[in-house]
């Protein structure tokens, strides 16, 4: 598993994994194969997160902040706004001007699957003075997979023989609900080792394998 990190060499890659089992995924343009690889990326968030930048501007008052912008934001991680984790201002408490203790923020999901930015209390005409207006704060991000012409696939070339595992995991899950207690010759994904045993019973090795990856 020496390609690149294209879509189409992660495909590649993962059919010759999953040996004469890749037959049984046939839908056009290679779509199972590329859900899987999708349905890694979520796992392969919590086992490798991917962190970005991202800004809104604050109106005195507000307190709910739409990341419409940001459509791959998963969580707020931190900021620097205001001293970030600590309040800290220019201003001694005493002293006129001083905003008070910084507002405290968080990322959160609306009904309507909404991504926002949450500020508690909301910020003051006094924390916009003394801080500014931009909010620019740190994201955990979505993992993506290599668009055609655009932006390339966001986990690291290093782990790409992870990633492939997670999707395995995925195949094989699904290949258990269609063969649901059918006994069916397996090989691993690295050595092609032959496995008498169910796709439920290798995927849970391969899962393993993944959780148990540093």
């Amino acid at each position: 598993m020496a390609g690149t990190m294209s879509t189409v060499d992660l495909v590649m890659d993962l059919k010759r994994s999953l040996h004469d089992s890749a037959a049984l995924f046939n839908a056009a343009n290679d779509g199972d194969f590329v859900r899987f690889l999708d349905g890694a990326l979520g796992p392969m968030q919590t086992k490798r997160p991917v962190t970005l930048m991202g800004t809104v501007q604050l109106v005195a008052g507000q307190a709910r902040y739409p990341l419409a912008v940001y459509p791959d934001f998963v969580d707020y991680k931190s900021t620097l706004w205001a001293g970030g984790a600590r309040a800290c201002c220019a201003l001694m408490p005493w002293e006129p001007g001083y905003p008070g203790p910084s507002p405290r923020v968080c990322g959160a999901r609306e009904s309507d699957g909404t991504a926002v930015l949450l500020f508690d209390p909301a910020p003051t005409v006094l924390h916009i003075a003394a801080h500014g207006s931009a909010f620019a704060f740190w994201y955990y991000a979505r993992h993506r997979l290599a668009v055609d012409g655009g932006a390339p696939c966001s986990v690291a070339p290093a782990d790409r023989r992870l990633l492939l595992l997670r999707a395995q995991v995925e195949a094989l899950l699904e290949l258990s609900v269609r063969n649901a207690g059918k006994p069916v010759q397996m090989r691993d994904g690295y050595s092609g080792t032959p496995r008498n045993s169910t796709p439920a019973a290798l995927a849970a090795q391969l899962l393993q394998l993944f959780e148990d990856a540093r």
